[in-house]
């Protein structure tokens, strides 16, 4: 087992995005919270040492980690929320912050990049 040198954030959807969410399809009428929540998206983010560092990093990476949210449940961006701002983000998920992150497995990481051509995986 080894240390990496990254943190993890993890978010949670709060009942902004599923309120959001029911507006799109009427097939997520009887989606919870709870069902969003039991396969969070977690980032790996550079590596925290303090606290006092969460807030500047939300404030680099709110509008990257919004879209990727929005983009994960709703491909049209005409149906997105126009105005988004830290605040917004904040009101609509919720944060985890993990320092420390561990890689119990042998073989390395593998990076896929994702790019506007889906196809060059």
């Amino acid at each position: 087992m080894s240390e990496i040198n990254r943190s993890l954030l993890i978010l949670k959807p709060k009942q902004p995005f599923l309120d959001w969410s029911r507006t799109l399809d009427d097939k997520d009428e009887d989606l919870s919270l709870e069902e969003i929540h039991h396969d969070s998206t977690a980032y790996l983010i550079p590596q925290l040492w303090q606290d006092s560092d969460q807030h500047e990093l939300l404030e680099s990476y709110y509008d990257v980690l919004f879209e990727e949210q929005l983009a994960g449940w709703w491909t049209d961006e005409a149906d997105w929320p126009e105005k988004r701002d830290l605040k917004m983000f904040l009101a609509w998920f919720e944060v985890e912050f993990h320092s420390l992150v561990f890689d119990l497995c042998e073989e390395p990481i593998r990076v896929i990049e994702y790019g506007d051509d889906q196809g060059d995986r």
